[in-house]
């Protein structure tokens, strides 16, 4: 015969996975304001992204503002999606 759970785990179990929840968000870092992708290669950036763009991939890391400013005024094109340029204020 298969029991069913007591009500009283299932709420314990609930609770857990919410502080489980809870503390992985807070253990996580915060999101960067600014995305720089690298090509295939590694040592070309293909793209510049704000650090909330839907489209960012594997090859992305966190950049300072300079960083995506130097980027943009040296020709890496810009996510037509994000638009980081628009973002920062800058005309490519």
């Amino acid at each position: 015969m298969i029991s069913a759970p007591l009500p009283s785990a299932v709420g314990g179990d609930e609770q857990r996975r919410e502080a489980e929840r809870r503390v992985g968000a807070a253990r996580r870092p915060p999101t960067p304001e600014w995305l720089i992708e690298r090509g295939l290669d590694r040592s070309n950036i293909v793209a510049v992204r704000t650090g909330d763009c839907w489209d960012a991939g594997k090859r992305s890391r966190p950049a300072t503002r300079a960083q995506a400013v130097e980027a943009l005024r040296h020709q890496v094109p810009a996510c037509t999606k994000c638009r980081p340029d628009t973002a920062l204020g800058i005309e490519v």
